[in-house]
């Protein structure tokens, strides 16, 4: 296929994603609905950056750690989903002896949200100067500390409703261009393999450093915990529904990406950077490179967006609304400020892996003390080891190096 039928034809792969998600008939089932929310998080930055980072560290390997990262996301989201259905409909969010416990998971959740915005702002920084002539560090940290001003004085005068009613707009938008990224990916694995030329490249890292470098890339993999928080809108079954099922289908995407692209690049083919991505999909199609970064910008302002919010609404809860989500947008700033100017991006991502790994142990130790209370024994020794798993990834994850 020459170079302009291949990028003519990934662009309408990714017209007829966006098509089909647009569809009246899609937008209007409640299931589907209630997926785009985790969806928005768990397909998003960890997408751009998790292929490179696991080809970089594991070749031939990755799809293995990619499989870990799916699993130990699979097993934490097996605890929410157990506190979902205890607490069922009610209106009070904190069953009678576990309001500490559940005011330490949202105080831990505001906490993670605030890492989550420099690190998706920081990601933006990077793929708005990338393909530019301007592509440098201080150029891309002017660019996130901007857009963190001004989410901050929109957050400030108005609030995020308006911003908020464009996720499924950006939803489709990521879809619909990943769809098109994995048709090239299909592509040029074909040919490789038919000029039988595939990739087998050896892990540059093993042994416990592998370990610990998985724990801290669990951020990529985080989001479907916000099914946890839509109980306004959905009902238990709907929200426990919609988090499987979306931690179905990214973890199939993830997997098939991974596994695409994990044996088609030589070792210095793969880029070590935040933006790595770009450069190796240049390979591919020419056009592929332009469908990310609109990708990029979209998703990780949205996702920040909501972050924001979401991180500001926690604060002014926990404080009896003493501190109003407008402060509280501030001291957000003020954290991701601080990140972007004194932290790399893949110490951000490690700080933010290790923040939602705090969370996700007290849910699991939450869906531990419901087990027990309920007599089912063995499922309180699982969600307890998850929960200790949890705390082992706040203290052992580490950040990529190079």
């Amino acid at each position: 296929m020459s170079e302009l039928l291949l990028n003519l034809f990934l662009v309408a792969v990714a017209l007829a994603t966006g098509v089909l998600l647009w569809r009246p008939a899609l937008r209007r089932m409640p299931t589907w609905r209630a997926m785009v929310t985790p969806l928005a998080s768990i397909i998003g930055s960890g997408f751009l950056i998790v292929g490179p980072v696991l080809d970089h560290a594991f070749g031939a390997w990755a799809p293995a750690g990619m499989a870990l990262l799916c699993l130990a996301a699979w097993a934490f989201g097996a605890a929410v989903r157990a506190n979902i259905a205890r607490i069922g409909d009610s209106a009070d969010p904190r069953p009678a002896g576990d309001h500490a416990v559940e005011t330490l998971a949202a105080a831990v959740l505001a906490f993670a949200y605030m890492i989550s915005v420099a690190y998706y702002l920081n990601l933006f920084g990077a793929f708005a100067v990338s393909l530019t002539p301007w592509d440098t560090d201080l150029a891309a940290r002017l660019v996130t500390s901007s857009i963190i001003v001004v989410i901050l004085l929109t957050g400030w005068r108005r609030g995020f409703a308006a911003l908020e009613s464009l996720e499924y707009a950006t939803v489709a938008l990521k879809l619909a261009i990943i769809a098109a990224l994995i048709a090239g990916l299909a592509i040029y694995f074909r040919d490789q393999w038919q000029a039988d030329a595939l990739v087998l490249s050896p892990a540059s890292v093993t042994g416990w450093p592998a370990v610990t470098l998985v724990m801290g890339l669990l951020v990529t993999v985080q989001g479907f915990e916000t099914s946890r928080y839509l109980g306004a809108s959905y009902d238990a079954a709907t929200r426990i529904r919609s988090m499987r099922w979306s931690q179905w289908l990214s973890s199939g995407i993830y997997m098939t990406y991974i596994v695409l692209m994990a044996y088609v690049f030589h070792e210095d083919e793969i880029g070590f950077s935040e933006t790595a991505i770009i450069d190796m999909m240049a390979v591919i199609a020419p056009v592929l490179p332009l469908l990310l970064v609109a990708a990029a910008l979209a998703a990780q302002f949205s996702a920040a967006v909501a972050d924001t919010g979401g991180s500001g609404g926690l604060i002014a809860e926990l404080s009896g609304h003493r501190v109003s989500p407008r402060v509280a947008y501030a001291g957000l700033a003020a954290v991701g400020l601080a990140l972007t100017w004194i932290a790399d991006i893949f110490q951000i991502v490690s700080y933010a892996s290790r923040a939602f790994a705090a969370y996700y142990a007290v849910q699991a130790w939450l869906a531990a003390r419901g087990a027990r209370r309920d007599g089912q024994g063995l499922k309180a020794a699982g969600f307890l080891g998850l929960a200790i798993l949890g705390l082992l990834i706040v203290v052992l994850g580490t950040p990529v190096e190079n």
